[in-house]
């Protein structure tokens, strides 16, 4: 029977001519599962048939982007709940990954979120939600942060829930034990443990078989597919037993009941299910931490000058706020009025408050001292500093380390396998138990669907991330993918830049010759105002307090980079720069000149040569202090067994002063940015793992290049986007405990991942009762029911060890 095809609209961008249409005709001709398409133009889309749309649009726009077009998608994290293991997990994942327009899908357990790429037009968050819903789960839409509200009243009216039904549970589960172990054979056990039993099945473990249902309609299974199978075989069985006992002492055998089990099993799996969500709220306080420095409200000046409390969604850009003595900033802004100390070190990591002036940057999440203030709004809501971070975080503890693709693997058949081994287990005790064999048999069969725990498998790898990102965010390390979080612990060689990442990065002029000459003086402020370079800013704050501030003409200005500046003022050609762009113009630099030169590189100074093109004008000496950290954060880099590099674009006696002071034997001087990235990459032809550590535009290939990329937080916007990890602290220690941060967390989900299989690698041949032929040994399902709980809070408490451990060594 042929599959009924579907015609699929898809966004193209760019796309304004008929030349452009043409190529993106062109291009979907090359997607087998296209059967058939054309392209409107003045639409900018394409239509699409297929009797495999998934396929065809994730094609389409891999074909559409590889000609240069453009087909727009959105990365958007939503949360989702009902989920409660590993099988969910792959169960969500599979749903939407099945619908036409979704790109990529990853769902984290310990967050309970899913991050979505997705083509909007081709589907939306409502049609989205619809999927999941199909499935017993479901998915919060609307905006992130609403969204993300209405999870923590969902997971707080859960718990709540969960309380309630676990206690009740605990008060029917008792007087149940009891009768089943002391007062069996009384004529009226077995009813009144029917009626104790049936609120904890029905009622208080109604979930599990509701979840179970809509699972098998999908032809699916999870965990609740285990536990409504074991407690409802063990529930109906009883229950048939005790209304019609004659049916089995007709035939010689004892009518025996199980209405303890399924009580005591729910109960347990409750409590398990109650500590869990207590864990796994600890695993995220670092991300509500964060989250809390932000107040609700903030005072907004009136035009008439009076100040009113507004919510702080309703701040605008240009908006002028009153932060009051003791308050936290709300957004990221300029002071406009009042001076006061601020307190950056939960953004920063630096202790020492810093004194805010009128012009001074201030940030979300900081916390106003002692003045006044008065500041402009210039970055609210999602664009702040602080929601950044935020954001960064939680996309990266929603992030999948390599280990979790095998683990979901293990998952999306890991219950079907359990349910197979289980029957199986009945078999054979009926084949072969004897005596009891019926009983035996289904008792086996119960208690290896209890004791499978596909719970502790799917929460092994995420919680330990959750804990590991939250770790380096209170750090002020972040991390924006789970892969370089476990790829850190890895490395064997780290190349430095040296201008402010081994330095301050706040250059200063601290010695001039030949500055004296006024025009010359001015047409360097005119050339090195439209430079972007911090050696340039420097210059310039150093000629404006020594009183030139007249600028002529610059009448052209090329950047010639790693080298300096060419540009034409008063009709001269001027070369600012380094000591190579002398050389390639042909300019030699005279005795004077160069004994200078070798004074002030020994003293581990950076020059800035000025030249007519014919003979050396001007000469400045920078100084960039060292930042008082490089020391012991070098060291503890070497003690590591890790090989440390330098690489700087300065002059060679320049470099080897500074390496010499912090202790490093290996560097590179006057280096162009594509030399920094072949040097990263020579390092891995060596077989090293390579990080890169920058914090400029220069640095952003070399950093690319790199198997780990750490930017400094103070650095460049290109080099922070290309970077997998961000230093927010000036700290360079923040390296070493970074890497530390890395090997605890691996080794975390190490142990957890051990446990997780070990446990049921021994604990589902036991329930089957392989021990019995041995020693006469079976395994009671109750005691499965414990030690299945047990399993997942034990791997999510492990994780939470990471929360105390320390990262100094």
């Amino acid at each position: 029977m042929a599959s009924e095809s579907t015609t699929v609209l898809l966004p193209v961008e760019n796309m304004d001519s008929e030349h452009c249409a043409l190529i993106v005709d062109k291009a979907l001709g090359t997607v087998p599962e296209v059967k058939e398409h054309h392209v409107e133009l003045n639409n900018r889309r394409a239509v699409l048939t297929s009797e495999r749309p998934v396929e065809a649009v994730q094609h389409a726009v891999q074909a559409i982007r590889d000609n240069g077009y453009g087909v727009p998608t959105l990365k958007r994290t939503f949360p989702v709940t009902g989920m409660t293991c590993a099988s969910c997990v792959a169960s969500v994942e599979s749903m939407l990954l099945a619908q036409p327009g979704i790109l990529k899908a990853g769902v984290n357990l310990a967050t309970n979120t899913v991050q979505v790429e997705y083509v909007p037009g081709v589907i939306d968050e409502v049609r989205m939600r619809s999927v999941i819903q199909s499935i017993g789960y479901d998915l919060l839409i609307g905006e992130e942060q609403d969204a993300q509200a209405d999870l923590e009243q969902v997971q707080s009216a859960h718990m709540d829930s969960l309380k309630k039904r676990l206690w009740a549970s605990i008060a029917l589960s008792i007087p149940l034990v009891v009768i089943g172990m002391f007062l069996m054979h009384e004529p009226w056990a077995n009813f009144v443990m029917w009626v104790l039993s049936t609120p904890v099945v029905i009622v208080f473990g109604r979930q599990f078989f509701i979840n179970a249902w809509k699972q098998a309609k999908h032809r699916s299974a999870n965990m609740d597919t285990l536990v409504a199978l074991s407690t409802g075989v063990a529930y109906a069985f009883s229950v048939f037993n005790t209304a019609y006992p004659s049916f089995w002492t007709a035939r010689g055998l004892t009518p025996h009941v199980y209405f303890e089990t399924a009580a005591v099993v729910i109960t347990f799996i409750l409590l398990g299910k109650f500590l869990e969500e207590r864990a796994k709220a600890g695993t995220s306080s670092a991300i509500k931490k964060l989250m809390g420095l932000r107040p609700s409200t903030v005072l907004r000046e009136q035009a008439d000058g009076n100040t009113r409390e507004v919510p702080i969604a309703e701040v605008n850009v240009h908006d002028v706020l009153v932060v009051r003595p003791g308050e936290s900033i709300a957004v990221d802004g300029e002071v406009v009025g009042g001076d006061s100390y601020v307190d950056e070190s939960m953004i920063s990591g630096e202790p020492v408050a810093v004194a805010k002036t009128v012009g001074a940057k201030v940030l979300a999440g900081t916390i106003n001292q002692r003045g006044s203030l008065r500041m402009r709004a210039e970055k609210v809501g999602a664009a702040t500093l602080l929601a950044q971070i935020v954001r960064t975080v939680q996309e990266a503890q929603g992030s999948k380390a390599p280990v979790q693709k095998l683990v979901d693997r293990i998952a999306a058949v890991f219950v079907p396998i359990v349910i197979g081994i289980a029957v199986m287990s009945a078999i054979v005790w009926w084949v072969f138990g004897g005596e009891h064999a019926l009983t035996q048999g289904l008792l086996a069969m119960v208690t290896v669907l209890v004791i499978a725990c596909p719970c502790a498998l799917g929460l092994a790898t995420p919680t330990a991330i959750m804990a590991g990102m939250g770790k380096g965010a209170e750090n002020g390390i972040l991390i924006k993918d789970a892969d370089s979080l476990e790829r850190a612990k890895r490395i064997t060689a780290i190349v430095l830049d040296k201008t402010g990442t081994i330095t301050e990065g706040k250059p200063e002029v601290v010695d001039t010759l030949g500055l004296d000459d006024i025009e010359l003086a001015a047409a360097l402020l005119a050339i090195e105002s439209r430079s972007e370079h911090p050696l340039a800013e420097a210059v310039t704050r150093y000629l404006h307090a020594h009183g030139t501030h007249h600028m002529p003409v610059v009448e052209s200005f090329e950047s010639l980079t790693g080298k300096g500046v060419k540009a034409k003022v008063n009709g001269i050609t001027w070369f600012v720069g380094n000591r190579r762009l002398l050389e390639e113009n042909g300019v030699g630099i005279d005795g004077v000149h160069r004994e200078k030169e070798r004074a002030w590189q020994e003293a581990a100074r950076t020059l800035v040569w000025v030249s007519d093109g014919h003979k050396v004008r001007a000469a400045v000496a920078i100084a960039d202090r060292i930042k008082p950290s490089a020391v012991e954060a070098i060291a503890r880099l070497k003690e590591a067994g890790i090989k440390v590099y330098m690489q700087t674009g300065d002059a060679r006696r320049t470099a080897q002063a500074v390496a010499q002071e912090v202790g490093i034997e290996d560097l590179r001087s006057e280096v162009l940015p594509k030399d920094k990235a072949a040097f990263v990459a020579g390092l891995q032809h060596q077989g090293h793992v390579v990080a890169m550590v920058g914090d400029g535009i220069n640095d952003s290939e070399a950093l690319a290049k790199a198997d780990v990329s750490i930017a400094m937080g103070q650095g460049s916007d290109i080099a922070m986007d290309v970077a997998r990890m961000t230093l927010i602290t000036a700290d360079l220690n923040a390296i070493p405990r970074a890497i530390t941060l890395s090997r605890k967390t691996v080794s975390l989900i190490r142990q957890n991942l051990f446990w997780a299989f070990i446990y049921n690698v021994l604990g589902i041949p036991i329930a089957a009762g392989v021990l019995y032929p041995i020693n006469g040994f079976v395994l009671d399902p109750m005691i499965a029911g414990a030690a299945m709980a047990l399993s997942s809070v034990s791997v999510v408490s492990n994780s939470l060890r990471l929360k105390w451990a320390k990262l100094e060594n």
